[in-house]
């Protein structure tokens, strides 16, 4: 199993920024792509960003130039720095993250997600 665990949400005035985390663990040989989704309530969870292993990034047309993914390789982790927040950027955040895991001699693809951390912005 790979386990992912995010950090650094809260709460913030709009405007303000916050920089998450998301560390992810366990038998791991290699990570494809890893996200930042996003769910709101009542709304549908939503892809905010994402970076593959090579670092080509994708973000949501609500967050461009205003967020901005990154990862370390070395560490496993993926970062979302969040500037100019909004009230509708508030919402869930759960990171994601795919790739292969090693089995004793067999290696397998995984694609796990995070327990979630709550933004907050207050207008």
């Amino acid at each position: 199993q790979v386990q992912l665990v995010e950090s650094g949400g809260g709460l913030v005035q709009a405007g303000g920024s916050l920089r998450l985390s998301c560390a992810a663990s366990g038998s791991i040989f290699s990570i494809n792509a890893m996200g930042w989704y996003r769910q709101a309530p009542g709304k549908q969870r939503e892809l905010v960003a994402a970076i593959t292993n090579g670092g080509t990034t994708t973000y949501a047309d609500s967050v461009k130039g205003r967020f901005t993914i990154s990862r370390d390789n070395a560490k496993n982790t993926v970062y979302l720095q969040m500037s100019s927040l909004k009230p509708e950027d508030t919402a869930v955040y759960y990171c994601n993250a795919d790739g292969t895991v090693v089995r004793g001699s067999f290696y397998q693809a995984f694609g796990s997600w995070g327990q979630g951390t709550q933004v907050t912005v207050s207008s």
